[in-house]
Formats: C-alpha cells, sequence, structure tokens
C-alpha cells in the first residue's frame, strides 16, 4: 500500500527570488529526461519485467513522484514573489498569459510533456538500460541545473536530487544483472 507522507523527501529551501532559475527548473518538471517521465516510465514497464523486479520499479517509480514534488516547490518558490516584469524577463510570460503562476508540464524551453517521453520496449533488460540511460541523464541535468545558480540553498536540494538518480542508477544496474544471471540460467525468458 502507497502512504503519502505530509512532507517534502528533502527540504527545499532558495534564498532569493530567481524566475530565470524556475523556467530552467522546469525541464525537471516536465522535460523528456525529468521527473513526470522517469515516474510513469518505471510505473508502466512493472507490468511486464519479472515479478522479482517489480518493488524496485514501483519503489522508484513512487520516489520520482516525491521528487516531481520537489521541483514544483522550488519553482513555486521561486516565483512565488516575482513580479509581471521578472516572470516576463525570465521568458514566462506566455505561462503567466496563460495560466498566472500554475504550474504546467512543460520543459524548460516550453515545449509540453508528451508521452512520447515515456519508454517501454517489453524487453526487461532493454527496459533497464532504458532506465538506466535516464537516470543517467537526470544526473547529467542537476548537476548542470547546480552550476546554474549561485543559491547554496537551492544547490542543496539539487544536490539531494543528483545523488538519488545516482542511487536508482545503481539500483537498475543491479536488477539488469539479476535478470543476466536469470537469463543464463534459463530461469527467466
Amino acid at each position: 500500500m502507497w502512504v503519502y507522507e505530509k512532507k517534502l523527501q528533502y527540504p527545499v529551501r532558495v534564498s532569493k527570488c530567481d524566475p530565470h532559475m524556475a523556467k530552467l527548473l522546469a525541464e525537471q518538471y516536465g522535460g523528456a529526461d525529468g521527473e513526470l517521465a522517469a515516474a510513469l516510465r518505471y510505473l508502466n514497464q512493472r507490468y511486464t519485467i519479472p515479478e522479482k523486479i517489480i518493488g524496485l520499479l514501483n519503489d522508484i517509480g513512487t520516489e520520482e513522484f516525491a521528487h516531481l514534488e520537489m521541483i514544483a516547490t522550488m519553482i513555486y518558490k521561486l516565483t512565488k514573489d516575482a513580479s509581471v516584469e521578472q516572470l516576463e524577463a525570465a521568458g514566462l510570460g506566455p505561462n503567466y498569459a496563460q495560466r498566472d503562476s500554475a504550474l504546467f508540464y512543460t520543459n524548460s524551453s516550453g515545449v509540453p510533456f508528451t508521452a512520447a517521453y515515456i519508454a517501454s520496449k517489453g524487453d526487461p533488460i532493454a527496459d533497464l538500460y532504458e532506465d538506466i540511460a535516464a537516470e543517467e541523464k537526470a544526473r547529467a541535468t542537476y548537476q548542470w541545473l547546480i552550476d546554474l545558480t549561485d543559491d547554496v540553498d537551492l544547490q542543496d536540494s539539487l544536490k539531494f536530487l543528483r545523488e538519488r538518480e545516482i542511487v536508482h542508477s545503481l539500483r537498475f544496474r543491479e536488477a539488469v544483472e539479476i535478470l543476466k544471471d536469470d537469463r543464463e540460467t534459463k530461469k527467466i525468458f
């Protein structure tokens, strides 16, 4: 059973209003390598994966939703005190015109989220390699986001998320080895 705790997985603090950084963080909110795509990918793949790996995909998939919540909180905090002029200067004018300060699943360029981001081949090992790549791409993006801000409070939360991507990648690598061993001993597929 899934239980929602009414707190963030890790505290999110920001030290200043920064709509430009909020716009960049949208990449991890609704982008191809972002948290929503990862959560949906893993929770979808769990239906065509051997039973011994289902729990891993479920655990990581639901954790990605916790990361999505953290990113949304960062974006909110970075823009909550912004003027219309600041939002427009940061390239968020179209979002403001359409939905005020409401979040919408887009990448940092404003391209809407699409189900095409959710990779699922149906072959367990192929899917796990896709998952490793997704985690490594997210890790790289978090590093670049860290590099793009001088807000040490924001960097702290981004570093937490970057480290979780590394852990997820390692867990998926372990799952690949388990499935390869099973394939070699003819236990599965």
